[in-house]
């Protein structure tokens, strides 16, 4: 039972209080509870937050006993384990024994590398630490692989006298033959490079930090080989038999080998290549002349017609006139044309439109003045006297064309015949076996003498033969 003591402070208000002189009264404060103790709800909570953390590890960590490639990587993650393949790898080291004078190089020297990314993804994939079943598993093989160029450059520094440098194939230009030359290159030695990636990759794969090798010699490819040389002094040497400026398919302006080879330049290029430039201010020099040798007139076409305007026969041909066009760029686009292998430049040209002149042609023949006309543009241009058909064998009149030529042949020689008349020269047959020819038996001419043909003198007759063409009009009338 709690105590009531008596205090003359306290105030009137405490219940029962029996007035201003009766004595106050309190309750005794109680005593406090005692505290519950927690620790084991510390342990509990410290406890539970490391199973948490276990299991959550157990998502991110690879399997204890994995290796990728002779490097352990259990219970690392999966970031930490590529860090760790690839500095395995970049640390391993390689002793150059014998010849070699004991020259060290790295992984790193050699620019080695692995897929160490995609080898851990795949190690965290099948052996993940929460599978117990997938721990301890045999270990991942890599292939290794280097940069052959850091790898060389590295060994080279390390047992240069292991090393003998290629020689280059070059071009030069033979005065004597007037062509583009090529000289062979010449192979070089030095450590097999595959050897050493061979050996690092065995290194790695067994877990080992350092291997010696004896290094073994292979040849050495010049950066420029015979064959490219082989392959730029052909090019050069077409520049050389083609080089000019052209319309068409014209060389209207040719440049000699001689003056090409002095606009040309043969050097190095990329990639064990040759370049070829050419002086744009030498071919400057040449393009004022160009017009001279390009600018033509047209040639107008001459043509034989009958009365319609039908072509018998051309004259002449046509040929197209042309004017040299703008040059402004022809000297930058020509030197550009050459560098790349090409010595034909066709020119900027305007052409103008031949015409044609048409010649009508046609023969009239009058029996009754024994005169034969060969007309040109309904103008005489030859008359002649002739000899016609007998009365008996009279000449048929009528329109006609010559159909037919013959340089040389017999007449009327045949079994029966009226007549037999050998060697007849400069036939042109225009109606049936009636022609127009030469006769040599007699001189006659202006009055009737044939079997039906008209003949004239042997070189009129061969003037005549060489005037007519197939289809020409004949009009023989009285």
């Amino acid at each position: 039972m709690t105590d009531l003591v008596t205090d003359e402070r306290v105030d009137d208000a405490l219940p029962n209080a029996g007035g201003p002189d009766s004595p106050a009264y309190a309750w005794a404060p109680a005593e406090p509870r005692p505290r519950k103790s927690r620790k084991a709800l510390w342990i509990g909570l410290g406890a539970g937050a490391a199973v948490i953390a276990l299991a959550a590890s157990s998502l991110i960590l690879i399997a204890p006993g994995t290796a990728v490639a002779g490097v352990g990587v259990g219970l690392l993650t999966p970031g930490a384990a590529i860090d760790a393949v690839q500095q395995r790898l970049a640390s391993t080291t390689i002793v150059l024994t014998g010849e070699g004078g004991d020259a060290v190089v790295t992984g790193a020297d050699l620019g080695a590398s692995v897929d160490a990314q995609a080898m851990v993804e795949a190690a965290y994939a099948e052996h993940p630490l929460w599978n117990v079943t997938a721990w301890f598993p045999a270990s991942a093989v890599a292939e290794v692989s280097i940069d052959d160029d850091a790898a060389t450059s590295a060994l080279r520094a390390g047992a240069p006298q292991l090393y003998t440098d290629p020689i280059d194939a070059t071009i030069a230009f033979d005065e004597e033959s007037g062509a583009y030359v090529a000289d062979a290159a010449e192979e070089g030695e030095g450590i097999d490079v595959e050897l050493v990636r061979a050996a690092l990759q065995d290194a790695f794969q067994s877990g080992q930090t350092e291997v010696e090798l004896a290094p073994t010699l292979a040849p050495v490819q010049a950066t420029t080989p015979t064959y490219v040389a082989e392959s730029t002094a052909d090019q050069l040497n077409t520049i050389l038999k083609t080089a000019g400026f052209y319309v068409g398919d014209e060389r209207v302006v040719p440049v000699s080998a001689a003056v090409a080879q002095s606009w040309l330049t043969v050097g190095p290029g990329d990639d064990g290549t040759f370049e070829i430039t050419a002086d744009e201010a030498a071919i400057e020099e040449l393009v004022p002349t160009l017009a001279a040798a390009v600018d033509r007139a047209p040639v107008d076409a001459r043509v034989i017609t009958d009365s319609a305007g039908e072509v018998l026969r051309e004259l002449a041909p046509g040929v197209t006139g042309r004017v040299l066009g703008d040059t402004g760029d022809v000297a930058s686009q020509f030197a550009a044309q050459l560098a790349s292998g090409d010595g034909r430049f066709l020119l900027p040209v305007a052409e103008t439109e031949f015409a044609t002149a048409a010649v009508e042609r046609r023969v009239e023949v009058d029996l009754g003045t024994q005169t034969l006309y060969m007309f040109e543009n309904d103008k005489v241009a030859r008359s002649f006297p002739i000899s016609s058909g007998l009365a008996h064998t009279p000449t048929t009149q009528g329109h006609f064309r010559v159909f037919a030529f013959v340089p040389i042949q017999d007449m009327g020689c045949f079994p029966g015949a009226e007549y037999c008349t050998a060697d007849i020269p400069w036939v042109a047959y225009f109606n049936g076996d009636q022609a127009f020819h030469g006769a040599y038996w007699h001189s006659n001419f202006g009055n009737p003498m044939s079997h039906g043909c008209v003949n004239m003198p042997i070189s009129t007759a061969k003037a005549l033969y060489d005037w007519l063409d197939v289809g020409t009009e004949v009009w023989i009338h009285a």
